[in-house]
């Protein structure tokens, strides 16, 4: 069954950091970019990170740059993302999906999506 699994979300609070991982199973993600997309109550769905499948190529969107790192251990068949100085605007269910090689700003063009792990920033 091919699958991926997001987790490491997790109650923190402001100024904190997470690390949350992207595993997949039942396929080799090292043919797949692989983006981090977030979604908060009531808004729409946003990206916020993409690295490649290689590894060469990372995005990050304007409103965390700086605060976030993408990478990914293609041994380990995962990818993380590490959040730091975690702000309530960041509380939302953050999701990973995976495109063929190349980074896209378009959700649409992503194939398999995790169920989602939960970020919430509250003191």
């Amino acid at each position: 069954q091919l699958q991926l699994v997001e987790s490491g979300g997790g109650l923190v609070q402001p100024g904190g950091s997470l690390r949350l991982s992207c595993a997949a199973s039942g396929f080799t993600l090292n043919r797949y970019a692989v983006g981090w997309f977030r979604q908060a109550p009531g808004k729409e769905r946003e990206g916020v990170s993409c690295i490649s499948s290689s590894g060469g190529r990372t995005n990050y969107a304007d409103a965390v740059k700086g605060r976030l790192t993408i990478s990914r251990d293609n041994a380990k068949n995962t990818v993380y993302l590490q959040v730091n100085s975690l702000k309530p605007a960041d509380t939302a269910v953050y999701y990973c999906a995976t495109r063929r090689f190349y980074c896209s700003g378009d959700a649409s063009e992503y194939g398999y999506w995790g169920q989602g792990t939960q970020v919430t920033v509250s003191s």
